[in-house]
């Protein structure tokens, strides 16, 4: 059956909106939960998937203050807004045609990533907020932040094997870039749970020395920084690519900013308006960090979708991004 070609268009455009609605609300729902934690809200709703026992929504309790449910009910609300962005981008990358075997896994990703987060969540509610589980609860986010970026990237690019676009040790090295920035948001997530903001006053802590954790993180991020500019020397000698100078620059930028943020959070006592705009950064770096990754790679054109024009406005939208 033939497809329209308005209609391949106006889909086209409309997969890319969802993509980038997508990175966009999977670094949010992180930055939520941080405000949960430093508001001292994660058990604002004590039962999961109720917020209470008997009801859905926050209602009376003589132990829960009110704004703390509502903190709380907010941010699992906008799980189900996540939700629908990513049963959005599934509809639209199954009625695409060609029906794209990568964009609909990497479709089917995002909203199975939501509802292990969804799972995970209430894991942590149900278990006290122990520190491990909020854990792994941001670093699945952030995962989730890096594969929209490369479900964002797919809608612009063809589906074959990715032809690396610099030398095979820089390839590597980015590689080991990626493995570097996962451990230091991991010990990022160490120095939290260390710290003062636990979600709820009567919640253990990691029984471990912030300043000790908070050292291991910096060295982790002067490392990555040192890879970085290893990497900035051999992109300004090797490749032309105006593309993937940009994003370098970008992402140097960025990784500076929440270097220096970082600073100040600790000198500072780390004060709850700085935790959250901490975490915003670091989903920031990830979205910076992956969109250099993807600029690395090429998997050809678009695959021909019966409309001669949509090839050119995605590669000019590509360009201009």
């Amino acid at each position: 059956m033939s497809v329209p070609p308005w209609f391949t268009t106006r889909l086209l455009a409309l997969q890319r909106a969802i993509a980038v609605a997508l990175v966009i609300a999977q670094g949010g729902i992180a930055v939520t939960g941080s405000v949960v934690r430093v508001t001292g809200s994660g058990l604002g709703c004590p039962t999961w998937p109720q917020c209470v026992a008997g009801s859905l929504t926050p209602v009376a309790h003589p132990e829960v203050g009110p704004l703390h449910q509502w903190v709380e009910f907010g941010n699992r609300t906008l799980t189900g807004v996540v939700g629908v962005i990513a049963g959005l981008i599934v509809v639209a990358a199954w009625l695409g045609r060609p029906r794209r075997r990568r964009v609909l896994g990497l479709a089917l990703v995002q909203l199975g990533g939501v509802a292990l987060q969804a799972v995970i969540g209430g894991i942590t509610v149900l278990t006290g907020l122990l520190w491990w589980t909020v854990s792994v609860h941001f670093l699945v986010s952030m995962g989730l932040v890096w594969m929209a970026v490369l479900l964002h990237r797919s809608l612009a690019e063809g589906d074959e094997p990715a032809d690396t676009l610099l030398p095979r040790p820089l390839m590597a090295l980015q590689v080991l870039q990626g493995v570097v920035l996962g451990f230091l948001l991991l010990a990022g997530t160490f120095v939290t749970a260390a710290g003062p903001h636990a979600g709820d006053s009567d919640t253990p802590r990691l029984a471990l020395p912030v300043d000790n954790l908070a050292q291991v993180h910096a060295d982790l991020l002067f490392l990555f920084l040192g890879m970085l500019t290893a990497l900035g020397f051999a992109i300004r000698a090797l490749s032309e690519d105006t593309v993937l100078r940009r994003r370098f620059r970008v992402l140097v930028a960025v990784v500076l900013s929440q270097g220096a943020l970082g600073m100040v959070q600790y000198w500072t006592g780390v004060p709850e308006v700085l935790v959250s705009l901490h975490v915003l950064g670091a989903g920031a770096v990830v979205v910076a960090t992956a969109a250099l990754w993807v600029a690395s790679r090429s998997r050809g054109p678009v695959p021909s979708q019966g409309v001669d024009d949509v090839h050119e406005r995605l590669d000019l939208a590509e360009q201009t991004a």
